[in-house]
């Protein structure tokens, strides 16, 4: 699924994906509101749907094309906290691609509010499955994420 990029990701006409989660109880800290690392998660599904939508399923690359995407860094900002039974929307978006590696900027938006409450910028290595060493992104992936 595709949409515009608004100011966040810059002016770029790269493709991007988003999902939409509500926030459950057991998304939640004693505080009442979504545990730090639970957006670590959000985002992860933010880019395995950005995949799915290009059409690469993550199983199926290791499988029969031996390579497995591995998170090499994150860079992450918590604007405002996400609370119970919020709806809010992970946007995904590849700003760069290298040999062996994707950058991907998230956010993450309270749709109700329309606030942003998570910004992250995350570098993913890809990997041979047997030796877990950096090799090449298969060239259908870097096509289809580079038009």
């Amino acid at each position: 699924m595709s949409l515009e990029i608004d100011s966040e990701f810059g002016n770029t006409d790269k493709t991007t994906s988003s999902i939409n989660i509500r926030i459950y109880y057991e998304d939640t800290d004693s505080g009442g509101v979504v545990y730090y690392a639970n957006y670590l998660k959000f985002i992860e599904r933010g880019r395995t749907e950005y995949l799915l939508n290009l059409g690469f399923e993550q199983d199926k690359l290791s499988t029969n094309e031996g390579v497995i995407f591995a998170v090499k860094s994150v860079t992450a900002d918590y604007l405002l906290p996400a609370r119970l039974n919020d709806q809010l929307q992970v946007t995904t978006v590849v700003t760069k691609t290298r040999r062996a590696s994707i950058v991907f900027l998230h956010k993450i938006v309270n749709l109700k509010k329309n606030k942003v409450l998570f910004k992250a910028q995350v570098i993913v290595a890809c990997l041979n499955v047997k030796s877990f060493k950096p090799r090449s992104i298969p060239s259908e992936i870097l096509e289809k994420i580079n038009g």
